[in-house]
């Protein structure tokens, strides 16, 4: 594709067309005083809605010489410890956790016209909960773990096929074989923010910040 047709293409598209898109007041003064409470609200009207994978997030990161990653993850579980994601510490967002345990989330769930921002300090869940989080998952997710060697150059597709075949064999003979590498991590929010969007573009953005009194909320111009 041409420089000049994919300007032309960008365009032609639209942002929350009508016709795929409902968005719905926020009143920022109803807000619950905790972000759980909310995300958890807005993550299951994402479900009702017909958003199509919900639970799927952006993660970014920063590696020790200071350089910024990002890509997308499945979100496991959010509570009062955290909001969860997986993956294995050898891998590349692995090590630059190790580094810098400190990282940002991003939701978007466009049916609705709805961001979901989440920034603070990482930590890993013990090796027993994390392996429990592996085996929680289907069959493919083990195999996948257990193919391992994530983020590592790979010399061709066959070799990452007899990898994977290997793997699903052991996955399905033995689901509970362990993957030491596999580790569950949760990022303890500072801030985590609400974006809706606005078809006048009056888009309300609420800030919960965390304190050592609990979490104060802001509004942020859009």
């Amino acid at each position: 594709m041409a420089q000049h047709d994919l300007h032309e293409l960008l365009r032609s598209l639209r942002v929350w067309d009508p016709e795929a898109t409902r968005l719905d007041p926020f009143d920022p003064d109803t807000a619950p005083p905790a972000p759980l409470v909310l995300f958890t609200t807005w993550f299951a009207e994402a479900v009702a809605a017909g958003q199509q994978e919900p639970h799927t997030m952006s993660l970014a990161t920063v590696d020790e010489e200071g350089r910024p990653d990002v890509r997308i993850v499945m979100l496991h579980g959010a509570d009062p410890d955290g909001w969860s994601f997986a993956t294995h510490s050898t891998s590349r967002k692995g090590r630059a956790l190790a580094a810098r345990p400190y990282a940002a989330l991003a939701f978007y769930w466009p049916v609705l016209g709805r961001q979901v921002r989440v920034r603070g300090p990482v930590v890993s869940a013990p090796s027993e909960e994390s392996q429990a989080d592996l085996h929680a998952r289907s069959t493919g997710a083990l195999a996948a773990a257990l193919t391992g060697r994530q983020s590592e150059e790979l010399a061709s597709v066959a070799e990452l096929r007899r990898a994977s075949e290997a793997a699903w064999e052991r996955a399905r003979a033995n689901p509970g074989e362990p993957s030491p590498t596999w580790t569950l991590y949760r990022l303890r929010p500072e801030t985590v923010e609400f974006f809706q969007g606005d078809p006048d573009r009056r888009h309300v953005r609420l800030e919960y910040r965390s304190t050592e009194f609990g979490w104060s909320r802001a509004l942020l111009w859009p």
